[in-house]
Parts: C-alpha cells; sequence; structure tokens
C-alpha cells in the first residue's frame, strides 16, 4: 500500500495537480465558489490550524452537523490531517436524537451551523463549539484568514479512526462504526481500482456529506484520484439533470453516484426529448435495493446500464458488478479486492451451497474494528473474525451476489436506514397508544416506505394524521411513518415477539 492515510494520500495528489481544479460547488444551480487542488489544500492546513489552536489532538472527536457546504468537507479532511476522528451527523437530526450522539460521541468540538448553536448548547452546554455559516459564500468566511500557512505534521497511524459513522440498530440506539485509516484507504483504493475513478473524471455530486456513500465512496475517491467535483448544495432534480446533462463552468460530468430514489424523481422530472447523457461514462447505485423494472429504465432514458453495488457504514464497499462485463439486474455484484466471503446459515453457522440462502459473513482490509464504546454490540457483531452483516443472500454459479432480505429489521427508505424500533419509541410515547409495530413494505419510488400498526386505548380519538405530526416533531422526515393503520392487537408468535412479516400484510 502506497499510502498509509487519507492525508498522505491526498497531499500526494495535491502535489500532482495543485493547479487543477478540485472542486466547484454549486448553490440552486449556479457555482458559487471554485477551489483548485493547492487552494483546497490550503485551505485544509488553514484549518487544522485553528482546530490545532483549539487544542484538537490525534484521537479526539470532533462533531460536524453542518448543512452540504465546503466548509463541512473542509473540516472533514483538515480533522484527517491532525489524526483527530471526523463524526458527521445529518443536520436534520432533532433534539433527542442528537441528545443520544452527543452523548455517545463524547466529542471534544462541534463544528456547527448558527440555527443549532442554541440547541446543542441545551442539550450539552459544556461542549466547546466552532460556529460556521454555511448559508454564506465559502470565499466570504474568515474562519481561515489568521491561520498558520505552514503545513501541519501529525504522526498518524493507519490503524488510527479517522472516521465515525453512525448507523442504525434493531435496537434503537444507533452505533458508531469507527473506521481507521487503513479501513478508509483500503476503501478507496478499490473504488478507484474497479470503477476507473481517474483524473479526468467530472462527479456530479448530489449526495449528502454524512454518509460512506457521499463522503467516502464519492469525495474521497475522486479527490484522491485527481478528478474534479461538482458539488450540489442538495438534491434538486432539475438542477441534476441539467448538470448531467450540459457543462458547469468547463467541465462535463463523467459520473454519477446516486440511490434508487434519487434516479426515480430524475427520470419523473425529466421530459420529452430526454437530454444527451452520452458523456457520462459511469452511473452508480447503491445504498438500497435497485428493482429490476427501474435498472431498465435507467438504462433507456440514460443510455447505459447502471452499476449496482453494495456497501455498509463498517465495512465501506463490498460488492460491485462489474464496470466492463455482465451487469445483473438485480445483484450486487462481485467481490471487491481484498474481500471474503461466505453464506452461512444463521442457526448452524455452516456454509451453503450456491443458490441457497444465508447470512452473509465478510473479512476485509476495509472492515471496522468495532463500534465507539460498544464492546459488547461489537463482539456480537464478529464471528471467529467474520463480520455478520446481518443481511440474508445467495450466490449464483458465475460469482455473483443478491440481497434476498435483512435479519436486522432496518428500514431502507430512499437509501437512508431507519430504525423501526426508533420509530415505534416515539410513536409510544403518544397519548392513548398502547404499543406499535413499524415495518418497512416495497415502494417503488423509496425502494421501501415506513408504515405503522398501532394499537390505541377503547375509545381513542387519537387519528393517524395526529400520530405523524407528533412523528414529524421528534425525527427526521424520512424516518416518519407514511401509513398508520390501527388495529386491536399485534400479531405475536407463542413468545411474545411480533411478527412483522405478519404485520406487512396488513399494508
Amino acid at each position: 500500500m502506497k499510502w498509509t492515510t487519507i492525508s498522505s494520500w491526498f497531499d500526494d495528489t495535491v502535489s500532482r495537480y495543485g493547479s487543477k481544479t478540485a472542486v466547484q460547488f454549486l448553490r440552486n444551480g449556479r457555482i458559487e465558489t471554485l477551489l483548485s487542488y493547492s487552494e483546497l489544500s490550503r485551505d485544509i492546513n488553514g484549518f487544522a490550524g485553528v482546530l490545532q489552536s483549539q487544542g484538537i489532538l490525534r484521537g479526539d472527536r470532533v462533531i460536524l452537523l453542518l448543512q452540504k457546504s465546503l466548509i463541512a468537507l473542509t473540516a472533514h479532511l483538515a480533522l484527517q490531517k491532525l489524526g483527530a476522528i471526523s463524526v458527521p451527523l445529518n443536520p436534520g437530526f432533532k433534539k433527542n436524537e442528537l441528545d443520544y450522539l452527543l452523548n455517545d460521541a463524547d466529542a471534544s468540538l462541534i463544528i456547527l451551523d448558527p440555527e443549532k448553536a442554541e440547541l446543542i448548547g441545551e442539550i450539552q452546554p459544556g461542549l466547546r463549539q466552532i460556529v460556521v455559516s454555511t448559508r454564506l459564500p465559502y470565499q466570504d468566511l474568515d474562519l481561515f484568514k489568521s491561520a498558520p500557512a505552514a503545513p501541519i505534521e501529525t504522526a498518524i497511524k493507519p490503524d488510527d479512526p479517522g472516521l465515525i459513522i453512525y448507523t442504525s440498530g434493531t435496537t434503537g440506539n444507533p452505533k458508531g462504526a469507527m473506521l481507521t485509516q487503513r479501513n478508509l484507504v483500503h476503501d478507496a483504493q478499490n473504488i478507484i481500482s474497479i470503477w476507473g475513478i481517474c483524473d479526468t473524471d467530472v462527479l456530479c455530486h448530489a449526495l449528502p456529506l454524512f454518509h460512506v456513500h457521499g463522503l467516502c465512496f464519492a469525495v474521497h475517491t475522486l479527490l484522491l484520484s485527481g478528478g474534479q467535483i461538482l458539488m450540489l448544495d442538495a438534491f434538486r432534480p432539475d438542477v441534476v439533470i441539467d448538470v448531467l446533462s450540459g457543462k458547469t463552468g468547463d467541465a462535463t460530468c463523467t459520473v454519477f453516484m446516486a440511490v434508487p430514489a434519487m434516479y426515480t424523481r430524475l427520470m419523473d422530472t425529466m421530459a420529452d426529448p430526454i437530454p444527451d447523457f452520452g458523456h457520462i461514462r459511469l452511473l452508480t447505485s447503491g445504498s438500497a435495493p435497485l428493482p429490476v423494472p427501474a435498472f431498465e429504465r435507467i438504462k433507456a432514458t440514460f443510455g447505459r446500464e447502471p452499476v449496482e453495488r453494495e456497501g455498509m457504514s463498517e465495512t465501506g464497499m463490498n460488492f460491485s458488478n462489474p464496470l466492463a462485463g455482465v451487469r445483473k439486474p438485480g445483484a450486487i455484484g462481485l467481490p471487491l479486492p481484498g474481500l471474503e466471503v461466505r453464506v452461512v446459515d444463521p442457526e448452524t453457522h455452516a456454509d451453503v451451497e450456491p443458490g441457497q440462502v444465508g447470512e452473509l459473513w465478510l473479512k476485509s482490509p476495509s472492515i471496522t474494528p468495532g463500534y465507539w464504546r460498544k464492546p459488547v454490540e461489537t463482539a456480537a457483531t464478529f464471528e471467529n473474525g467474520w463480520f455478520k452483516t446481518g443481511d440474508l443472500g445467495k450466490v449464483d454459479n458465475d460469482g455473483y451476489y443478491y440481497l434476498t432480505d435483512r435479519i436486522k429489521h432496518i428500514i431502507i427508505t430512499g437509501g437512508e436506514n431507519v430504525s423501526a424500533r426508533e420509530v415505534e419509541t416515539v410513536i409510544n410515547q403518544v397519548g392513548d397508544v398502547v404499543e406499535s409495530c413499524v415495518v418497512g413494505i416495497s415502494d417503488e419510488k423509496w425502494g421501501e416506505k415506513v408504515v405503522a400498526v398501532v394499537v390505541v386505548k377503547p375509545e381513542s380519538t387519537v387519528t393517524e394524521a395526529e400520530i405523524i405530526a407528533f412523528c414529524r416533531e421528534h425525527l427526521h422526515d424520512w424516518k416518519c411513518p407514511k401509513r398508520v393503520l390501527f388495529q386491536d392487537e399485534i400479531p405475536r408468535n407463542t413468545m411474545g415477539k411480533m411478527l412483522k412479516e405478519a404485520v406487512k400484510k396488513y399494508f
């Protein structure tokens, strides 16, 4: 491995592509800021100096609670420079969500928008804050103007954590998956290799920055390979279509990474005649299953087959359909370099035959060493060095893998993971609610949508609209149920466990 850390790899890229454009940031579809590799490196060093002056050291956790922006990107890479741990959180999280996450992360500092400062002060008064407005143009921020110009030198080791990504679990409490420098470097090398990411590529970036999809798979790979990122402030179908089909400044898009729900919205928005997308060489889909009809529709609309892939917060990217070769609709593809895979019987842990369904177990240099401060959960996730994904799947005779279901009752809606238990906990706080059962059901637009069966007290007048409104007060919108049905009881087995498959049949 030539590089041992993300920062050392990026510095090498800067030495080769200093004057080349690294990022163009578009707000509402218009170019607001353009940074070369040298300028981005200068600002990363400047921000690292600011953080160092705040006492941030190697191994410290720093929370990023920022709207999608260049400053969020610069902050993340500055933390990598210092050997600190970047902890990006969804800026849409509500108070009860942030309360748990802030206490669990035990961070030294939080970098946040002004709108969140008072709320964070209420939740954790002693947590130091750097307040920076993502509403302002990046070039108008004075954060770096008095920062030291000299590069920051920190002795970072390959096994040092560089990132904590919180992922929902069936317990309702998110777990912080620690990703080391070794994990991040191996993951980036794999993606660059299998997808042929290079210095002539231009990525239309419409994903969030608080997931591994948008941060690691997209940002890391393009910036470490000398490519260019067209970073959109948000996903707006009309803007994305314009960027994908035309020129942005002097850049023509060659790569687009998205979740299935984004493709659906893009195709629903397009009017005849369909724009020419012939210059795009790579369309990838992940974070949720891509239905076969959607695969065919993307192929017909964009003129090429999408590359489906599979990854997890804990593991980086694991499988991908080939760039050159057969892409099987519905398959997550072939194992990436360095990945060992077993398909095992969840009860006996014996390997099953090709074509039979079992739990996917993985080994790879990109897999997390464990969950932040959760030794019990970490131990339960590993078996003799194998990472137990909790996903049920199978492998065909050609070596292509498929996901068939999930052991963990996580709902994936629009590429976002939702813990059913977390939503149930909120619903059960509504007056007159006795209990609830939240499940995900198939949905053409979102992949899955969140729905709930609720049992209320006799003669209760609580309505579906009231329950959904209460959820919206306490949870991010994508976690809230799209439908609520009232039943006299929730199906259970003889041990009292809710039968979620039976609940799905109500819908």
